[in-house]
Formats: structure tokens, C-alpha cells, sequence
């Protein structure tokens, strides 16, 4: 064997090279003329021919010196390597320590160059991880966001959301009432401060004129309860709730900042809100959220405290736990407190009937509240993208192990010479970390891009939102993910180099000369892992289209949405000071609505469908007196006007609808759905004229005199809820709580408005001329559609199905190249063999069809690898199915036919090139 580093040495200045540069260059060169020398071997030259024509690689060793200089001065990464050879010479003289990591930085040098002299290898590699790494990274900043990082308040593991339970209601879990927030407030010595919220809008004018903008009403405990007080001014006192006290308000930063410039002085002067002037008496801290919903102000609720009962169970309460009390303690205390709450406010639930209905306190965590179910579709997303990553580091792998086979005989001659194994593990590792850490850059950067692309798609529901952001702990898991890639990525290289023997790399390392049964057996493996994963995210994506399908075809309750057109509009007592007067202010605007050209139909109501502004209160029937001890069953509430039902296209199943003379009459009637009907009376015709009420006891009771089809309420995937349709004015409603003759009216509601010109230029022009006709300077609010409102309920849905999708379209191109890449390699190894059975009278299309047989059992062995790994995994995507099994057998059968076919064309582009192999031209090659 020839003395190469001898030879480079008498023939290349290596003067002109300064100390580790000469010795790299050395080095390189000398395994570079071996690797030729042994290649002329392996093909059957002499000694002789073998070195002439290794030799023969330099042409001028003088003008070799030339290129090496210039490249090198004006490269900048030479520049680079230069000030690592200089770390490296400094290092090696500080001990072992110091020797082992020039050793280090010896081998980081090498392998960037390494990539650098393979561009297009290094750029596939670096973007098939960099879009796995970015997936997993934007996903995961959202993850934490929401679900891992703790809420923006002070110590908030001792927040805490305030409800009951009270099975016998017929609603599982109640918010809170006034009367029993105000017991606690008193006497609850398991909490710091305890407070209501609830959302608002409130109008304000503006540059622009009047504008609807969002607000918070809390009571004085909340602001104490989460731990926050202005950044200017003061909180809220109970002498702020208490009606008959001076109308205050307390600003939120921007607001502030955006009105009065950020002035100081701002405290203490009047704003009109609403109609009502209030005196400023705060400002909020920027980025302060109530519960995550923004707002422009806070307003104190107003009640009076003496007059309070235990009613109206519909209220947010918040509480914050003293330091060291547990739930379980606060629990056990607040429930010695609620006889004490039916004693302190009668006039509502008596003792007895909150015993009738099984009322009892329950707590959870704030956070609980504020995330909600979003959990699960974050954990699906996260399992989806991971996927992704997974796949990618499986083809990156491949070609990791193919770039190590094709320097089989370097490493085994460099073994024969002594060369120790430890460096063999430093530089594959290196190697592959170094990838892995550049790749998750490459993530970082397309991170950044997807995470504003999340933060537009995501649904507008999803909590947190503005919170999620690529902070220092998203960048730690992006760091700590790529580097256990790139250790991932150089372990099957570093196993095959580790057992690499001189003999066994000559018998296999041939060109052409056929492929290792435990090569091959490695590289089929990794293919049908890509296929396997891309499956289970593929059928994952699959039994979202098919939940997504089936949500469109729900009847919501309402018909055409995008021809529904909705806006709230208030009668304010300074416009419609008596109240008589309120009904017919509003049937002169629905009059005035209903002359516009192309309008089909107008309605009056409360609550819009799948809104969440219902209310809710027990009902009883008259045919179907109650036993003692039984409570009457919780039902849905909600006022209208006339023509409600036709405008929103919810048909009338029997009976008829309330119109505008039973609500100036104030007849005593009621509408109800026809899941309730059928429940009570099994027939909906058999409910029209039958009788219920509401209240504490029945006696006050109204006539069904309709009954309209069922609602899903609450989002397309959920039940129907019952429904009860009051009319919008009520004499002696919930007459134990006010006179007999207590007019019960609703001053603002809810238009819908059915036309075919809704959305198009000019209409919303023409409805808010109507509105201000009837109620001057008022802005509309909750301008919406049906269509919007439908789309907010699929949002998440939706959101979950993009990038599902989107993730399983990047699998299915990962694993389509990972096949091909497979079967080509196979392709080019064997060509040899090829060349051979078509020269012996094999047919071309034999050749062809023997690949595509191996391209497609690797493809079907993944398809039942990934189907059976599928039927565990979507298990988990229960919680966000809808109208489908997570076994669905068409969305299995559908997705295993899609990968076969993707495998078939991926695999006939090198079975094709095999059977056009020309034997003369590849004996000849090889």
C-alpha cells in the first residue's frame, strides 16, 4: 500500500498552509488518492494501474496549491475554518479536556465542509427537517400557550371558577347567583376575594361617530380575586355596585393611551358611555384580559344588596383561594353556606328546593374554565405535525445511510490503518447533529411564518390567543428536538460503520454488484415506517373531512344562512322613555325592514341561534303535576318578536307563531320546540294548547300556541337543546320576584333580517338608514350573519381539518419520496443484475414488473403496519369526531387505496428506467 500522506507531502507546498490547515489539506488529499486507488483495485487493475490512475486525480500539484489558496481567501466559510483551526490549536493545549473538544470543534469543521461541497444533499435534508421541526415548533408554541404556560395573573394556581352542581335541575352544572356570590363575599374565609363577570358591549362615540365596542361589568371582588388592580387610579368599592351611588368606570390601557394619549390627569373626568355619563376612576395595565376577553372598559355591576335572592343562576364567579387551602376545604366550607345563603336572600330557591334539586358548590380551576375542551384539538394537531417530523427524520435517515455505504471502502481501509473507533463515533455524530441543529434554524425561520398563519386561521374562539408567541421556552424545545434529530439521524450510519469490516466492504460495496441483504433490509424498513405514519395521519385527516361532511349536512335549525342577516338594535329609555311605547318603536322598525327592496321576511329576538346569550329557567306543566321533592327540569329561554321563525327559517312544526298583536295585547303565550313537544306529549300537534310556567311554583300559567322545529344551540356538534319562545313583553313575569302587574320588557333585540341582497353593496346601508329612522344616532351591534354565526360554530372543526390536511399532504409526499427513493437506489445498485436477465432473454417488462412488485408489497406491508397503528391512535380523536367512528372502514379503505396509488407512481419511474436498461451498456459500465 502506497504512503499517501508520503506522496502529498513530496508533491503539494505544503509551506504555504499553516500548521492544522497543512495537515487537514494532508490528510484529506491523501484519503482522497486512497479512496481512487482502492476503487481501481476493486474494478481489477494491477498495483501499478491502480496508483497511476489514482496519481492521475492531481493533474498539477502546483496548481492544485493555487486553487486551494484563492478559494480559501476568498471564501468566507474558509475564513471560518480558519478561526476554528485557530480555537482548535488553542484548545489542544489546555489538558484533555481541551484536546477533546478541538477534537470536537476538528470534526464540526469537517462536517460543515463536508455539506458545503454537497449542496443539494444538504439542501433536501435541511428542508425536509426544517418543515418537520417547523411544524412541531409553531404547533407547540401553540400548545403552551394555551394549555402549558400558567394564566397572566399572580400565583395562579390559586384561581379558581366558582359553580354548582345541581343534577335534579336538568342542567349538570349551574353558574353563579348574586345572592349566594354575596354570602361568600361575607362569610367565606377559605378565599382571599371572590367576584362576578360577565361580558358586555357599550357604545361610545367615536371619531367616526357612535361605535359598539366590548366591556367587562364586574363586581367589586373580581379585580382582588385575580390578583390585578389599575395601573392608575383605584378598583372598584361596594359602594360603586350599589344602585343610587355615583356611575364610575375604569378604562382599559389602549383605550386610554389611543383617547387621552396616555394622559394621567384622565382620572377623575366624565365619559359618556352608553348613553350615561360615568366618572373615570382607573386605568387597567396594559395586556390586562378578564377571563381572555379584551376590553375597552370595565363597569361595576349595580344591585342592592338587601333586595338580593337566590335566582338568576347565570353568572361567571371567580375566587382566589387563601394561601394553603385546598379545593377540597374550600368545598367543605362553601357548602355549610348555602343554607346559610337561602336564609340570609329568601324571596328565591328556599332551602328545600335547592335540597329538591341536589345544589350543591363545586370548584375547579380557573384555567379549566379559560381553555375549555380546545385541549383535545391541540393534543390531535401536536400528534399530527409529530408525525410529520418523524417521517421526515425516517427519509433523511435513508439518505443518510446511502451517503454512508457509498464511503464503505474509505472507512474499512481507514480502519485496516489504524484508524480508532471513538473518532468514528465523533464524526458521525457530529455529523448528524450538526444537520439536526441547522435544520431546526431552517424550522425556527418557517416557525415564525406558521405561527402567524395559526394565529389568522385560528378559530376565533380559541383561547389565548394573542398570548402564544416563540419565547425562550418554544426555542428550548426547538434546540432540545433537533438535537435529539440529528442524534436520531446518525445512529443507523454509525451502527452499519461500527460493524464495517475491510472483507465484507469490498464483497458489497461494488457498484452495481447487488444490493446487502441487511442494507436493504434497513432501508425497506425506513420506507415502510414513512408509509405507516403517513397512514395513520392520512386516516387521522380523513376522519376529519368526513366529521367535517357530516356537519354540513346537520340541520342547524335555521335555513340559507348566508341570506340571514343580523344586527341588535335598543330602544334606550332617553328615546322610548315609556315603556308602553317600546313595542311599537320596535314593530315600526321591523315595518320599516320589512319595505326595503328584496327583503323576504323580519324577526324580533333575544338570542340568535348558537349566540350563547339564552337564558334559562325551570318550567312546569300543567298536565304533568311534579311529585314533592322533584324540581321542575331546566329549558332554554328566549324572547322574540313576530315573524322570528320565518325570518330565521326555522319552520312551524304545529300550531302557529306569535305575532304582533299577542305581544301588545300581552297575550299569555309561549312557543316551545319540538324535542320538548315530543318528550311531554309525544306528538308536537297534541302540545298546541296545552299550558306551562316558569318560576318557583306553578300557577302562572301561558298556552303553547306553537311549536317550531328543533335548534342545535349550542354549535352544529351538539344536541338540540329545548327551547322556550317568550313573547317580548310579559305582564307578571316571575311574579314572586316583582307585582303581578310588572311589565317584563326587552328594549334591545335582535333583528333578522332574510333577504337575497344580504351581503351585497348598498343593503346595510339601506337597513342602518331604517334603524336610525326609528332609534336616531344609535349604532347597529352584532352585525353578523347566519353564516358567520354557522362558520364560528365549524371553526374548530375546521381549523383541525386545514391542518390535519396540510400535515397529511406533507406525509404523503414524504412517503411517495421515500419509496421512490427506495426502489431507485434498489434500481441502481442492481443494474448489473438487470443488464444480466435482459441479456439472457429476460422481457423488459419482466424487469419493470419485478420493482414494481417490490415498491408495492413495501407500500402494502406499510399499509397494514399504519392501518393497525391507526386503530389505536385514533382512538384518541374521539372528542373531536362528529356523525363518524374512529373506525370508520371507508375513511381506512379510502386512505390505504390513496398510499398504494402514491407508491405505485412512485415506484413505476424507476421500474420503468429498469426495464429500459441496455445490457451491453451496463456490462460495459460495470
Amino acid at each position: 500500500m502506497p504512503d499517501w500522506k508520503k506522496i502529498v507531502r513530496e508533491n503539494l507546498p505544503l509551506r504555504r498552509f499553516r500548521g492544522e490547515m497543512g495537515a487537514e489539506l494532508q490528510e484529506e488529499i491523501a484519503a482522497h488518492l486512497e479512496d481512487a486507488y482502492r476503487e481501481a483495485l476493486v474494478h481489477g487493475a494491477t498495483e501499478e494501474e491502480a496508483l497511476a490512475r489514482a496519481l492521475a486525480e492531481v493533474e498539477d500539484w502546483g496548481t492544485l496549491a493555487d486553487r486551494i489558496v484563492t478559494s480559501r481567501r476568498h471564501s468566507a466559510p474558509s475564513r471560518a475554518d480558519e478561526g476554528m483551526e485557530a480555537s482548535e490549536a488553542a484548545l489542544r493545549g489546555r489538558g484533555s479536556l481541551g484536546i477533546a473538544a478541538a477534537d470536537v470543534l476538528q470534526e464540526l469543521r469537517f462536517a460543515l465542509r463536508r455539506l458545503r461541497r454537497a449542496p443539494l444533499f444538504t439542501a433536501v435534508v435541511l428542508l425536509s427537517l426544517g418543515l418537520g421541526i417547523g411544524a412541531d415548533t409553531a404547533i407547540y408554541s401553540v400548545v403552551k400557550g394555551v394549555l402549558l404556560d400558567p394564566l397572566p395573573y399572580p400565583h395562579p394556581d390559586r384561581l379558581v371558577a366558582v359553580w354548582n352542581s345541581a343534577p335534579g335541575s336538568g342542567e349538570p352544572l349551574l353558574p353563579q347567583s348574586f345572592g349566594v356570590n354575596a354570602v361568600y363575599e361575607d362569610d367565606a374565609r377559605s378565599f382571599e376575594s371572590v367576584g362576578i363577570w360577565g361580558p358586555a358591549t357599550s357604545m361610545v362615540t367615536g371619531a367616526d361617530g357612535p361605535e359598539e365596542v366590548p366591556s367587562v361589568t364586574v363586581t367589586q371582588g373580581l379585580l382582588p380575586a385575580l390578583g390585578v388592580q389599575p395601573e392608575l387610579g383605584r378598583g372598584f368599592t361596594f359602594e360603586d355596585t350599589q344602585a343610587g351611588s355615583a356611575r364610575t368606570i375604569i378604562l382599559g390601557h389602549d383605550f386610554w393611551a389611543r383617547r387621552y394619549g396616555g394622559d394621567p390627569g384622565v382620572i377623575g373626568q366624565t365619559i359618556v358611555v352608553t348613553d350615561i355619563p360615568r366618572e373615570i376612576i382607573g386605568v387597567m395595565p396594559q395586556g390586562f384580559r378578564v377571563m381572555d376577553r379584551p376590553a375597552v372598559f370595565y363597569l361595576p355591576y349595580r344591585y342592592t344588596k338587601s333586595e338580593l335572592t337566590l335566582t338568576q343562576f347565570t353568572y361567571h364567579s371567580v375566587a382566589r383561594l387563601r394561601d394553603g387551602v385546598t379545593m377540597k376545604q374550600a368545598v367543605a366550607e362553601m357548602t355549610t353556606l348555602i343554607p346559610v345563603a337561602a336564609e340570609r336572600y329568601p324571596g328565591g330557591l328556599t332551602l328545600e328546593k335547592l335540597r329538591e334539586i341536589g345544589a350543591a358548590p363545586i370548584l375547579h380551576p380557573l384555567k379549566d374554565d379559560v381553555v375549555g375542551s380546545v385541549g383535545n384539538i391541540l393534543w390531535v394537531v401536536l400528534g399530527g405535525v409529530g408525525i410529520i417530523l418523524l417521517i421526515a427524520c425516517a427519509n433523511v435517515a435513508n439518505l443518510l445511510l446511502v451517503q454512508s455505504e457509498r464511503h464503505e471502502r474509505a472507512l474499512a481501509v481507514r480502519f485496516a490503518l489504524g484508524s480508532s473507533r471513538r473518532r468514528l463515533v465523533l464524526r458521525f455524530l457530529t455529523e448528524s447533529v450538526t444537520l439536526g441543529v441547522l435544520g431546526g434554524l431552517v424550522g425556527v425561520g418557517l416557525a415564525v411564518g406558521g405561527l402567524r398563519l395559526l394565529q389568522a386561521l385560528g378559530p376565533t374562539d380559541l383561547p389565548r390567543l394573542v398570548e402564544i408567541d416563540l419565547d425562550g421556552g418554544v426555542l428550548l424545545f426547538t434546540c432540545v428536538l433537533s438535537v435529539l434529530a440529528g442524534v436520531a439521524l446518525g445512529v443507523l450510519p454509525l451502527a452499519r460503520a461500527w460493524r464495517l469490516n475491510l472483507s465484507s466492504a469490498l464483497k458489497e460495496g461494488g457498484a452495481g454488484a447487488g444490493v446487502g441483504r441487511s442494507r436493504g433490509t434497513v432501508r425497506n424498513s425506513l420506507a415502510v415506517s414513512q408509509l405507516a405514519l403517513a397512514m395513520v395521519l392520512l386516516v387521522g385527516s380523513g376522519l376529519m373531512i368526513r366529521t367535517f361532511v357530516s356537519l354540513t349536512r346537520v340541520k342547524p335549525g335555521f335555513s340559507d344562512p348566508g341570506h340571514v342577516q343580523t344586527f341588535m338594535a335598543t330602544a334606550t329609555s332617553a328615546q322610548v322613555p315609556d315603556e308602553e311605547d317600546v313595542v311599537g318603536a320596535h314593530g315600526a322598525l321591523a315595518a320599516r325592514l320589512e319595505a326595503l327592496p328584496g327583503v323576504e321576511a323580519v324577526g324580533l329576538t333575544t338570542s340568535v341561534p348558537m349566540d350563547g346569550a339564552a337564558g334559562f329557567d325551570p318550567i312546569y306543566i300543567e298536565d304533568f303535576p311534579l311529585p314533592v321533592g322533584q324540581q321542575a327540569p331546566i329549558k332554554r329561554f328566549k324572547w322574540i318578536g313576530a315573524g322570528y321563525h320565518e325570518a330565521v327559517g326555522n319552520p312551524i312544526v304545529a300550531g302557529r307563531a306569535i305575532n304582533w298583536e299577542d305581544i301588545r295585547t300581552l297575550a299569555r303565550v309561549v312557543m316551545i320546540t319540538e324535542g320538548f313537544a315530543r318528550q311531554v306529549w309525544g306528538d308536537p300537534a297534541k302540545a298546541v294548547g296545552r299550558r306551562i310556567a316558569t318560576g318557583f311554583s306553578p300557577g302562572d300559567w301561558r298556552e303553547i300556541v306553537g311549536v317550531v322545529g328543533d335548534v342545535r344551540d349550542d354549535g352544529v356538534d351538539q344536541d338540540p337543546v329545548d327551547i322556550v319562545y317568550w313573547p317580548m313583553a310579559i305582564r307578571g313575569f316571575w311574579a314572586e320576584l316583582s307585582s303581578p302587574d310588572a311589565l317584563f320588557l326587552q328594549r334591545s333585540m335582535v333583528y333578522v333580517v332574510r333577504s337575497s341582497r344580504v351581503g351585497t353593496p348598498g343593503f346595510m346601508d339601506q337597513v342602518r338608514e331604517a334603524v336610525w329612522k326609528s332609534f336616531p344616532g344609535r349604532p347597529l351591534t352584532r352585525v353578523r350573519t347566519m353564516a358567520d354565526l354557522l362558520h364560528d360554530s365549524m371553526a374548530r372543526t375546521s381549523f383541525t381539518l386545514v391542518l390535519l390536511a396540510v400535515a397529511a399532504a406533507m406525509a404523503l409526499l414524504l412517503g411517495g419520496i421515500g419509496i421512490y427513493g427506495v426502489v431507485s437506489y434498489t434500481v441502481g445498485q442492481r443494474t448489473r443484475e438487470m443488464g444480466l436477465r435482459i441479456a439472457m432473454g429476460a422481457h423488459p417488462a419482466k424487469v419493470t414488473g419485478m420493482v414494481l412488485r417490490q415498491g408495492l408489497l413495501l407500500a402494502l406491508v406499510g399499509v397494514v403496519v399504519g392501518g393497525t397503528v391507526a386503530v389505536g391512535a385514533t382512538r384518541l380523536m374521539t372528542a373531536v369526531l362528529f356523525g363518524v367512528s374512529p373506525l370508520d372502514p371507508v375513511t381506512y379503505g379510502a386512505v390505504g387505496l390513496v398510499l398504494l396509488a402514491i407508491a405505485l407512481l412512485a415506484t413505476w419511474l424507476p421500474a420503468r428506467r429498469a426495464g429500459r436498461v441496455d445490457p451491453m451498456l451496463s456490462l460495459r459500465t460495470e
